[in-house]
């Protein structure tokens, strides 16, 4: 789920809970009995929504009373209220200042930083919320308290927003909220099994969410059950037809069934959003598979600009220029990509083939020999090995590893079959 969508689900209808409880009212030590005049003025002004009388009253008020933890709440719910974010964090803030125990405060200073993507800011708030009295707030504040770090702590410690959201758990019943995050916390631990269930379920009680048919989306294609993944995607872009990750999730399904209107849906959706780099990948990979090579590369040559380190990319854009039987530029890249990443399978057996067509059978080899380490030999390697041998008049390796081609490729590959043969039958004549 994207930050800003985050931020909804947390923070939405904040004021509303202070407004469930009026200013103030949480506040140590207050005593409405007691109250300034023009405090008392302020809030009767905020039940009626009436923030510019508010502000007025309560900024001349703390002219003269400038630790006023109440007030100075007040003020800061006011500003909140009236979309003047950053007047009511300093206001949020001295209120915090002059009572470190006042629930309501921390709450409010918590959620309102939270909501301006100021995470690490709003964490000690939050968790010292936790911590208090919430007084006539109730239980069910708090829960909001550790239902807004959960989300934060999900970040970089999935357990532990999975232990705060247990604590909001014990002090308010479970939404439907929770069972999305309890499912996308599961999906980040790699707990795809509870992650499926706890997205069924949400989507159980709300059909057209959409954060869980694209959480649900990925599971399934993950577990490779395209045809599902297929029916669940196709409803939730019906339902919302401009959202990247389920039109992505979508052709992603289409395309592994070889449906052909996967590649469509991915350029139109790569042309509202060319600066997308994931769906720029995924359409790269999906014109190279479909042959338009050269539009792929195309694709591949943005990236690589951007990611210069980056093996996988260089890795197919050298399948590309293979294809396109530019096989000098294709061991340029395969070359490249084994620079980069030592470990990369894919980009040593290309450079093995690449190494074979321009004729450097001794790297060929060495490509042979790094790719053996983390892949097992087929046949196409066998016959690598063969022809490289081969070519360098090592007799005894070239007949076997052609041997071993013959095995493996058991008639899938007639044209190497024929050659191989007529090899050995050269090789095993001489002396």
């Amino acid at each position: 789920m994207h930050r800003s969508a985050i931020l909804a689900l947390i923070f939405a209808g904040a004021l509303s809970v202070s407004a469930q409880n009026p200013p103030g009212t949480t506040i140590p030590g207050s005593d409405s009995s007691s109250l300034d005049p023009a405090v008392a003025a302020a809030e009767a002004a905020i039940v009626k929504s009436d923030w510019a009388t508010a502000e007025s009253s309560l900024a001349a008020y703390l002219v003269s009373h400038p630790t006023d933890a109440r007030a100075l709440f007040d003020a800061g719910y006011a500003s909140d209220a009236d979309d003047k974010p950053d007047q009511a964090e300093a206001y949020y803030g001295r209120a915090v200042q002059a009572d470190p125990k006042s629930f309501e405060s921390q709450l409010a200073l918590g959620l309102l930083l939270a909501r301006l993507g100021k995470l690490d800011d709003a964490r000690p708030h939050l968790a010292a919320a936790t911590q208090l009295d919430p007084g006539p707030a109730g239980p069910s504040t708090k829960a909001r308290a550790w239902r807004a770090m959960a989300q934060i702590d999900r970040r970089t410690d999935p357990s532990e927003a999975s232990n705060d959201l247990l604590e909001a758990l014990k002090l308010s019943p479970e939404t439907p909220h929770d069972t999305l995050l309890a499912a996308q916390l599961a999906e980040q631990a790699g707990e795809l099994d509870s992650a499926e269930k706890a997205y069924r379920r949400v989507l159980a009680e709300d059909p057209k969410n959409n954060d869980a048919a694209a959480g649900l989306g990925h599971i399934l294609l993950a577990h490779k059950q395209y045809p599902e993944a297929e029916t669940l995607l196709r409803t939730a872009v019906a339902e919302k037809p401009d959202d990247p990750v389920l039109t992505a999730q979508l052709a992603a399904a289409l395309a592994a069934q070889d449906k052909p209107e996967a590649l469509p849906l991915l350029e139109k959706l790569h042309d509202a959003h060319p600066q997308d780099e994931n769906i720029t990948r995924m359409l790269a990979q999906l014109l190279s598979e479909a042959g338009k090579t050269a539009d792929s590369d195309q694709l591949y040559a943005q990236l690589i600009a951007a990611h210069p380190g980056d093996a996988e990319l260089y890795t197919a854009h050298g399948e590309n220029l293979i294809r396109q039987q530019k096989n000098q530029q294709a061991f340029a890249a395969f070359t490249r990509a084994t620079e980069i990443d030592a470990t990369n399978a894919d980009a040593w057996s290309g450079l093995a083939f690449a190494a074979s067509k321009v004729g450097q059978p001794s790297i060929a080899l060495h490509a042979l020999t790094m790719r053996s380490k983390y892949l097992p030999e087929n046949a196409s390697t066998y016959f690598l090995w063969a022809t490289s041998y081969d070519t360098l008049h090592d007799r005894k390796a070239a007949i076997t590893y052609y041997q071993h081609f013959l095995e493996a490729s058991a008639g899938k590959f007639p044209d190497q079959e024929w050659q191989a043969r007529q090899r050995l039958l050269l090789l095993e004549k001489k002396p």
